[in-house]
């Protein structure tokens, strides 16, 4: 049974007009996720906020921990949203190798949270339609795994590749620590045919986002765009789907996230999960 969750501050009302931060109010979104009856909340981590985020420090998991027991609301993610501040395709090697030990660092601090799994975004997919950038990202997701192993934390790409250089590129690393993460809204903005990704990777596929998109065009509301989740619902039912959702839907009216998570909550298990309950 899939559990669902929600991207982290999207409990929280808008920051600096951002849709993604880390929030200020970080322990209070364990019991909203809690009154919202979600199952967990995806961590983010990014440079913009690092200076708050308590999965830096010793204490500060111990209080995660803390507050995950208390509210029966885990962690077992995190979304290494730094690394579409800091993009790891198209980077030079000194870039790379830096870009290589925060990684190593994040998922230590996943490890010693008891967490399963970092989402890594590969944001600039297009130069990997070049062939000797593509055999450097290899190389360089070899180097990535070896550091996953050791901590046994899964990675989920999350890319905007197309169906068949993203299968070509998966079958270069074989790896059970690599999978998918499956974000349909970015998917339909891109226009891609959610039953052709499926046929790619859909083996891969470790965890889904939840969000809706115009084809080429902004986020929108769930249900207001071209995303289909009645297929979505299908195509995971063929694979035996048990990951995470994650809610990463668009924001609602500000001081109403509450609100807004219940009722997105209630789509997701309405129409990708197909439960009344």
């Amino acid at each position: 049974m899939s559990h669902i969750g929600i991207m982290q501050g999207r409990l929280s009302s808008p920051k600096d007009n951002r849709i993604q931060f880390f929030p200020e109010n970080w322990e209070r979104e364990f019991e909203l996720a809690s009154l919202a009856q979600f199952d967990c909340i995806e961590w983010l981590y990014d440079f913009h906020d690092a200076n708050m985020n308590p999965i830096a420090t010793d204490e500060g998991i111990e209080t995660i921990k803390s507050l995950m027991q208390h509210h029966n609301v885990k962690v077992d993610s995190l979304c290494a949203h730094c690394f579409i501040e800091k993009p790891l395709v198209g980077a030079c090697a000194g870039k790379k190798n830096e870009s290589f030990s925060l990684l190593g660092w994040l998922l230590r601090r996943l490890k010693m949270l008891g967490s399963a799994r970092l989402v890594l975004p590969l944001e600039d997919a297009a130069y990997l339609s070049d062939g000797a950038e593509f055999n450097r990202q290899v190389e360089w997701m070899k180097r990535a795994l070896n550091l996953a192993e050791k901590n046994q934390i899964e990675i989920d790409l999350e890319t905007t590749l197309s169906p068949l250089i993203l299968a070509s590129f998966l079958d270069k690393l074989p790896h059970p620590f690599l999978k998918v993460n499956y974000d349909i809204g970015n998917s339909a903005g891109m226009g891609y045919d959610i039953c052709d990704e499926f046929a790619a990777y859909g083996h891969r596929i470790g965890s889904v986002h939840i969000k809706d998109k115009l084809l080429d065009g902004p986020t929108v509301a769930l249900g207001k765009g071209i995303a289909d989740f009645q297929l979505l619902a299908s195509c995971l039912e063929n694979i035996n789907f048990t990951g995470d959702i994650i809610l990463e839907a668009a924001r609602g009216i500000p001081g109403e996230e509450l609100t807004w998570a219940k009722n997105n909550r209630s789509l997701v298990l309405k129409y990708v999960l197909r439960s009344e309950t």
